[in-house]
């Protein structure tokens, strides 16, 4: 068994359900301390997180990972138990097998091999692991980036391992992700008898012509490589169930994902603003994820080009499409952020897995990004 296959297996066997690290990051933090890193635990709440440095000064280059995985679901429809990794066919099988215990598994062996080879470096070698990026995402990477922005902490290029990958490893490199901004939107109105409206206030026929204009709104028609943003209504609540009885209220979930045109507060101007003159009684309730980012040419994207062209064949797609990742709470410290990692085609399904020889090229394919950006 290969050095980093063996080391994925280790941490999937580990049952990290969010917040819960179950041990992952002190498999790792030990490994790295024995190849010359210095480490810090980060813990707020229940939540680890790990950073461990090699080097000193600048450039700062950090891998960023997550060591928390998702529910598996129902046990009985795995082909095999979710926390015992398994091997079928060239392909490991385990929840986190893809998101991303493999990613993880790849930066620690990758940035092993890097530093015993060029022990004397330029610049800094940095992992940064979270067990809070499948969660409420608070005390994670998001509190980590306050305090790093306290301590005046430098990042220049932040590296992913997120699965990235299309068809093919190295066939998609992410330049940026989209904001997103989840709204809960209650509209007031009066409980009556469905014979009497006139004495009664339908929160559900007051809200539907906003919620029309809402929907069909277009926002921008899209930024560089993002795709114009999207407002998704994803859940409508009201009423007691009887068919008889008008409502007092209504309860509406949406979510927008934007791109740099927009920052939240502006788009939250704006809902309210709608709102507001279509006379509605409401309250609306706003989480802001994230807002987008976007790392424009330069030397991350670049190098990063160079290698996954490649390992792929062919240079690759640069995309910003897909959820939000850690990566949103780095870029405003001023790095450059970019996501490489393997094929993204069952992540957070039942029966998870990663090609093994996927996962047995991500260490050199790390290992390179590395190399070409600190060794200068």
């Amino acid at each position: 068994m290969s050095e980093v296959l063996g080391l994925a297996c280790e941490l999937i066997a580990r049952a990290s359900v969010t917040p819960d690290d179950a041990g992952c990051q002190e498999l790792v933090a030990a490994r790295l301390q024995r190849a010359g890193f210095a480490i810090e635990r980060l813990r707020f709440g229940e939540v680890d997180n790990l950073w461990a440095t090699h080097g000193s000064g600048a450039p700062v280059l950090v891998l960023l990972g997550h060591t928390d995985v998702v529910p598996p679901g129902p046990r009985e429809a795995w082909s095999s138990d979710p926390f015992a990794p398994e091997v079928r066919d060239g392909v490991l099988y385990g929840r986190g097998a893809a998101d991303m215990k493999g990613s993880v598994a790849a930066f620690a062996v990758a940035a092993e091999r890097f530093v015993a080879a060029h022990p004397g470096h330029a610049g800094t070698l940095a992992v940064l692991l979270t067990s809070d990026e499948e969660g409420d995402a608070i005390d994670g990477v998001r509190r980590v980036a306050r305090v790093f922005q306290e301590r005046g902490q430098r990042i220049d290029w932040c590296i992913t391992g997120e699965p990235s990958s299309t068809a093919r490893l190295g066939d998609l490199l992410r330049v940026g992700r989209r904001g997103s901004l989840s709204g809960t939107l209650t509209v007031k109105g009066v409980q009556g008898h469905v014979a009497y409206p006139d004495k009664a206030r339908n929160p559900i026929h007051q809200a539907a012509p906003a919620l029309a204009e809402l929907a069909a709104r277009r926002w921008d028609d899209g930024y560089e490589s993002f795709p114009p943003t999207s407002l998704q209504v994803s859940n409508i609540h009201a009423g007691t169930g009887a068919n008889n009885v008008i409502p007092g209220e209504l309860q509406v979930l949406f979510n927008l994902r934007y791109n740099p045109h927009w920052d939240a507060p502006r788009l939250e101007a704006e809902i309210a603003s709608l709102l507001d003159r279509h006379g509605l009684d409401y309250a609306l309730h706003w989480h802001r994820s994230g807002e987008p980012f976007h790392t424009p040419e330069g030397r991350l994207r670049a190098v990063a080009r160079e290698v996954l062209a490649e390992t792929a064949g062919a240079p690759p797609e640069e995309s910003t499409g897909g959820g939000t990742s850690d990566a949103r709470f780095i870029a405003p410290l001023g790095a450059q952020c970019i996501e490489v990692g393997p094929v993204n085609a069952s992540i957070h399904q039942v029966d998870e897995h990663v090609s093994v020889a996927d996962l047995e090229a991500l260490p050199g394919l790390y290992q390179r990004l590395i190399e070409r950006l600190l060794l200068l």
